[in-house]
């Protein structure tokens, strides 16, 4: 059987890069590990971290195709942060301009948890884990 070590990096392809740039970086507080331009593609790609361990890929190309992602399409489905105090969170985002669903409980782990968006619609969750975020 194959044997996945983990989740490496999730790749995103955003419509505006800088406004994009600022909403991962400034608003979800997400680290820059590094950023490259290429001309040729007229391209860019930021490398970010999710609290120093994981990374999400942020791309740019010229005119990208829409994708559904409302109500429930088929494919990737939503990508969750795990957050220790959600409620400070869902008001860091709500001061920033970012509208978030009410909060719901998991009805199998008992978890809190809010769904907002990015700046191109791409459905994001927080889900409170707790103390340790691991």
């Amino acid at each position: 059987m194959l044997q996945l070590a983990a989740v490496h990096h999730v790749a995103i392809i955003c419509s505006d890069y800088e406004t994009s740039k600022h909403f991962y970086t400034n608003i979800l507080g997400l680290t820059i590990l590094g950023e490259v331009h290429r001309a040729e593609r007229q391209s860019c790609k930021l490398d970010l971290a999710v609290n120093g361990r994981y990374q999400i890929e942020l791309f740019s190309f010229p005119n990208p195709p829409k994708r559904p992602s409302r109500p429930e399409a088929l494919g990737l489905r939503h990508l969750a942060f795990a957050v220790t105090d959600l409620d400070s969170a869902v008001t860091s985002l709500n001061e920033h301009g970012v509208a978030t669903e009410p909060i719901r409980v998991d009805e199998h782990t008992g978890r809190r948890f809010t769904f907002f968006a990015d700046p191109d619609d791409l459905p994001l969750e927080l889900y409170e884990v707790g103390e340790q975020v691991k």
